[in-house]
């Protein structure tokens, strides 16, 4: 039996990236590794700078999902007018400038402006259940410190972005279980009189039923290079379903 750090994810909104293109932020319905590793990471008060680390914790990791509420997307079309002598606030806090943009066009006074466009999707009033373990338990940091982070963050957490502000305790505490799987089937509902068919993301692995989806992302990041890269492939699909295939 392996022991399972349980997480409840729950907000007004959420937004779990998924891959991007160009200035289209998408979301998927779920964490993956990258976010999950930020999210502790931010709870242990690790730095953006700490690659090394941050690579090191996003390795360890196993997870499994149960979408308790899959919640409502939304696209927050985002436009705004900068001009030439406007900073920007940046996560290295010092204000960024655009004087040297070349994309300034002028106003009917004259004065260079940019006009910046950008859309985001966003998962509104829903719930997720994550099980994690982590692999080479007794290495720091161990799921009991994970667990007192989260309960006493060294910074604000956050569901992915930071106007996403859960509305519960994200530790639920810990779960020994088989694996990742069995763990987040064991967790108890985020509402126990939901009569809903929660869905479940597991990494591929024998055993689950043909009919579960067969879904190819990059959740992982290269800490190093600070972009994500690489394919993994989940599966997704009804708990029910594991049940009649004996995994409940």
């Amino acid at each position: 039996m392996v022991k399972h750090l349980i997480l409840v994810l729950e907000g007004p909104l959420a937004a779990y990236g998924a891959e991007m293109v160009d200035a289209r932020g998408p979301v998927r319905d779920w964490p993956g590794a990258s976010l999950l590793t930020g999210l502790i990471a931010n709870a242990l008060g690790y730095q953006r700078t700490m690659v090394i680390e941050l690579a090191a914790l996003q390795a360890r990791l196993d997870f499994a999902v149960r979408i308790d509420r899959a919640g409502e997307r939304l696209l927050d079309q985002q436009n705004a007018q900068l001009f030439q002598n406007d900073c920007g606030w940046t996560t290295r806090g010092q204000p960024e400038g655009r004087e040297n943009s070349p994309s300034y066009s002028k106003d009917r006074l004259g004065r260079k402006q940019l006009i910046n466009r950008r859309q985001r999707d966003y998962f509104a009033d829903s719930a997720v259940t994550v099980a994690v373990s982590l692999r080479d338990c007794d290495a720091a940091p161990t799921l009991e410190t994970i667990g007192a982070a989260l309960e006493a963050p060294a910074r604000p957490l956050f569901l992915g972005r930071k106007p996403c502000l859960p509305s519960r305790p994200l530790f639920a505490g810990f779960i020994e279980a088989e694996d990742a799987l069995a763990a987040v089937l064991a967790a108890p509902k985020v509402d126990p009189n939901d009569p809903d068919d929660p869905w479940i993301v597991v990494r591929d692995q024998p055993g689950l039923p043909q009919a579960f989806e067969s879904l190819h992302v990059t959740d992982e990041r290269n800490w190093i290079a600070g972009v994500h890269a690489g394919e993994r492939v989940f599966r997704r699909g009804p708990s029910s379903r594991l049940e009649t295939a004996g995994k409940g």
